[in-house]
């Protein structure tokens, strides 16, 4: 059905403007950033209204920031309770993230303005270590270490399949095994304060739930 629906608008765009079609097809497979293609990113200016209307058939909408160079479609809100609007079908998919991602994410999104804040580099690059220290302090203790480094590799794996980590090449010279990785800048676009705050009163309520754990564990052992 969607490969249907990507076949017919890209047709559409293909028969008015070639340009339109390639932005087309490059946003309905994902994330546009303007530094993979400068051209491209020009065109996707030029011809944002156009692709607005386009993909609004399909019930999606375009977010495009200029300032951090990254563009992507999104499905529309959908209608309140008491709007008799029918319900469209979902394009894009919801995807539900586990407590670990999320708290991976949350984690980054947090270390993301405290970066911006500092006023350096627009890049936000981080080791596996740096990743590994960020998250394994919120984590339970136990008596496999490799274990928990494993969970916590496969996280950031999933982070990066998600796209708000870009695993970088390892620089010539640098040491092997030594991986680091880019803070996508759309990860503001995805974790907002809402989302945050939502996200700090759950991380509450899962410390207090394993300082419960711990105490009686404690006692347990007297």
């Amino acid at each position: 059905m969607e490969q249907d629906f990507t076949s017919a608008i890209t047709t559409l765009a293909a028969a008015s403007e070639p340009d339109l079609s390639s932005l087309l097809i490059g946003l309905l497979k994902g994330v546009q950033y303007r530094e993979q293609d400068e051209r491209q990113w020009a065109a996707l200016l030029n011809l944002q209204a156009r692709v607005r209307d386009y993909v609004a058939v399909l019930n999606l909408e375009l977010v495009l920031d200029e300032a951090e160079g990254y563009a992507f479609l999104k499905s529309r809100p959908e209608p309140a309770e008491d709007d008799p609007t029918p319900r469209l079908p979902r394009l894009v998919a919801r995807r539900p993230l586990s407590f670990p991602v999320s708290l991976l994410l949350a984690l980054l999104r947090k270390k993301l303005a405290e970066f911006d804040a500092s006023g350096g580099d627009t890049r936000l690059v981080l080791s596996r270590d740096e990743i590994v220290e960020l998250v394994r302090v919120f984590l339970p203790d136990g008596p496999n270490e490799a274990k928990l480094i494993d969970q916590i590799e496969t996280t950031i794996n999933k982070v990066v399949e998600l796209g708000f980590l870009h695993k970088l090449k390892p620089a010539s010279g640098g040491l092997a095994g030594q991986a680091n990785f880019e803070v996508r800048r759309i990860l503001k676009a995805f974790v907002d304060a809402q989302w945050l705050a939502e996200f700090d009163a759950r991380l509450a309520a899962y410390q207090s739930a394993l300082s419960g754990a711990a105490s009686a564990k404690e006692v347990r052992d007297e």
